[in-house]
């Protein structure tokens, strides 16, 4: 009999993930991740690790398989907290979850679920596996996007490898949320109506700014609005020798300065905002919202423009290095000067958008078809082929 270790977290993804192992005969074993214990930065009462490690107990009892929690507060602080710290301290705006799943789930966590003699572990993401039996015979395995549109998380895993897809199991894959939740109440599971988790991925109900406060110190700087007519959006695009130099071109971030616009107000830290951000800001008196275009952590500077649809938000190109570009799907990495027509997107829940992937010898760009909003350093782009994320990389 196969052995699985399944992440319970207390939700109804995971319980309904662990019923459906076991009705398919697998010996499974539930365990609780426990990733963090400063309660100084939570900002409700309520202790949100106990309730889950708690209802995840609940669940493995009445499921009638072992369980335990391990510990990884440690590996979670060096590997997510102190990697957040100093992206934002950048400028940049890293995705904790998409980091959580590559560093903790799928390896500290798999990790230990080996040693404990498992062959696979489980999650309870809305994302699907597939296997290509290949002709020397080995597997090439595959990262597919969830049936359930409205849930798919295959973004979230998108720098999962070969080696953590061959070890993992997704059961609720080609379900729906509400065909989850139904068998959850089908089986009197205590998780069947619990609400989704929001926040940062394990660190509970936070408040960003607050965290960050912790190693990030308030730092007074000017706001800046820049009207949709400077001069930065209104020339003519020169020239180009090559496709390479013009993707380079269009990929290139603006470059404000305070005289481009206009001071409108002050912020507490240029370092707690990111593009395309309209909450925080506190300016009144525009025609139309603010958002942020532009942060510069080095000036303190924060630059915003009206609406959503202001010219400083929009990039059809970006740029992904060498040592932050990663394939799923290794097999289909492209070679230098190779290119490949791809559907992405640069935000969970965004809808896949046409772009083009063009390989050059120290990156790649992704150049889309219509200009994005908000492309934002430190986030992730993911690429698929139909509903396989073969790809991703960190925007540069």
């Amino acid at each position: 009999m196969k052995k699985v270790v399944v992440g319970l977290s207390g939700g109804v993804d995971s319980s309904v993930t662990a019923y459906l192992l076991k009705q398919q005969g697998y010996e499974v074993i539930g365990l609780f991740m426990k990733n963090w214990h400063d309660d100084s930065v939570t900002i409700s009462e309520e202790c949100p690790w106990l309730e889950d490690s708690n209802d995840a107990l609940i669940v493995a009892e009445k499921l009638g398989i072992p369980f335990q929690t391990v510990d990884l507060s440690a590996e979670y602080k060096e590997r997510i907290v102190d990697y957040m710290f100093n992206e934002y301290e950048r400028g940049r705006t890293p995705n904790p979850d998409v980091l959580c799943n590559r560093e903790i789930k799928f390896d500290v966590f798999l990790k230990i679920a080996l040693q404990l003699g498992a062959d696979y572990v489980a999650t309870g993401h809305y994302c699907r596996k597939g296997t290509i039996q290949n002709d020397d015979g080995t597997e090439t395995y595959q990262l597919l996007a969830g049936v359930d549109g409205n849930k798919d998380q295959s973004y979230f895993l998108c720098q999962l490898s070969q080696e953590q897809l061959a070890k993992t199991l997704f059961p609720i894959g080609e379900l729906t949320k509400p065909e989850v939740r139904q068998i959850a109440a089908d089986n009197n599971l205590i998780t069947a109506d619990k609400k989704d988790s929001q926040g940062l991925c394990f660190v509970g109900k936070v408040h960003l700014p607050d965290f960050l406060q912790q190693k990030l110190k308030p730092k007074k700087g000017v706001i800046v609005e820049v009207p949709d007519s400077a001069e930065q959006f209104n020339t003519a695009s020169p020239s180009f020798e090559n496709k390479q130099e013009e993707l380079a071109f269009q990929a290139e971030k603006p470059n404000y300065s305070v005289h481009d616009g206009k001071v409108v107000g002050e912020h507490q830290g240029a370092h707690y905002f990111t593009i395309g951000q309209r909450k925080g800001l506190n300016v009144g008196g525009t025609k139309e919202p603010l958002f942020v275009i532009d942060t510069d952590v080095e000036s303190n500077v924060i630059y915003t423009g009206q609406g959503k649809s202001h010219p400083g938000l929009y990039r059809s190109t970006l740029f992904v290095k060498d040592d932050e570009l990663h394939w799923v799907r290794s097999d289909m990495a492209l070679e230098v000067d190779g290119s490949m027509k791809v559907m992405a997107r640069i935000r969970y829940r965004q809808p896949l958008q046409q772009a083009t992937l063009y390989k050059t010898d120290n990156g790649l760009y992704v150049d889309f078809k219509d200009k994005q909003s908000a492309i934002t350093e430190g986030q992730f782009v993911a690429w698929y082929i139909n509903d396989e994320l073969v790809g991703s990389g960190v925007i540069s």
